[in-house]
């Protein structure tokens, strides 16, 4: 499979990211880890999910499963119309769920490995290191991803939290 870059990102793109980078405050603040993640549906619908692997004691409560879960109710037409933006990069669990999902687009502002170099210590199990693109690109259709897109609140919601 070919993965496509639009190699376009809107000032309305960047809007979104900064949405979605203060969802990832909101899971900061009360407890959660910093990821916030919404899906764009043509027709002004906006679907938001933060990050709930401590607050529901879900290890796979991530804000991208999280959203994927609530745009399941919709149906794939309007899912794989729809962009997905989020704060950071999808890990390999929440980059297979946006790709069974059928999401068509997606754009993120800080990338895996800008994440990685910010983790001090990692608790528990070490992630997959393994960017999102590697697995869309083992699917059986395109998705277009965007990013990383560099914006200093998407790095500053990770500062002096990991350590």
């Amino acid at each position: 499979m070919t993965l496509v870059t639009s190699g376009r990102v809107t000032t309305t793109d960047r809007r979104w990211l900064e949405r979605a980078v203060a969802l990832a405050w909101q899971a900061r603040e009360r407890g959660d880890h910093p990821f916030g993640a919404l899906l764009v549906i043509p027709g002004d619908t906006v679907i938001e999910a933060l990050n709930s692997v401590v607050t529901k004691a879900d290890p796979t409560g991530h804000a991208e499963t999280n959203l994927v879960r609530l745009a399941g109710r919709t149906d794939l037409a309007t899912r794989s119309a729809g962009v997905l933006y989020t704060s950071t990069e999808p890990c390999a669990m929440c980059a297979g769920a946006i790709y069974w999902s059928g999401i068509g687009r997606v754009v993120f502002a800080l990338s895996e490995e800008g994440l990685a170099g910010m983790v001090e210590d990692e608790e528990g199990v070490p992630p997959l290191r393994l960017p999102s693109r590697e697995v869309f690109a083992r699917g059986g259709r395109a998705i277009v991803v965007d990013g990383p897109v560099g914006l200093v609140s998407a790095t500053a919601v990770h500062e002096g939290f990991w350590s």
